[in-house]
């Protein structure tokens, strides 16, 4: 798995194994951290200070502020109706689709094995819980779990001020 000559490494991001991670036409902010088997498609946006962990899949949409953790698994979705054919039988060309672009706000946690389907925004210092099902967006600071994930509580106040914060 490559890391292609047209992904945009900034400063000083550490890719743990570099032979085993796929990041093509991509953008990857300064001091960013990848883990192992992590897939960032052409289109997608990492910002600055992140941790993307091992095996998560980040698509084609999908734009993440800085200082945004990733926990191990985590899989976006770029596409509302996904199909392998048109209706005609034909295999579907990229032209029979429209991505649907996804943000992830600074300082917003999501964790192990969530899944974010296309179109959502999830807010500054939002915390999606473990195993999440993300199918609607996240308020700033919220604290999100479930399948689909619900807010189960309002973020502490300290963790919405780090959240507004700027970097430094």
């Amino acid at each position: 798995m490559p890391i292609k000559n047209d992904a945009r490494l900034g400063r000083d991001v550490k890719i743990f194994h570099p032979d085993l991670v796929n990041l093509y036409g991509c953008s990857i902010g300064d001091e960013t951290r990848i883990g192992t088997f992590v897939e960032i498609q052409a289109g997608a946006r990492i910002g600055a200070r992140c941790k993307i962990s091992s095996h998560s899949f980040v698509c084609e949409g999908v734009v993440i502020d800085d200082e945004v953790f990733i926990g191990h698994g985590v899989m976006f979705t770029n596409d509302k109706f996904p199909r392998a054919t048109t209706q005609s039988g034909e295999l579907q060309s990229a032209g029979d689709w429209a991505v649907a672009p996804t943000h992830v706000g600074k300082r917003a946690s999501i964790g192990s094995n969530a899944t974010i389907l296309c179109g959502v925004t999830i807010g500054a210092g939002a915390l999606v819980g473990a195993g999440s099902v993300v199918t609607r967006d996240v308020p700033a600071g919220a604290i999100v779990a479930g399948v689909p994930a619900r807010i189960v509580a309002p973020r502490p106040a300290r963790a919405r001020a780090e959240a507004a914060a700027p970097a430094g």
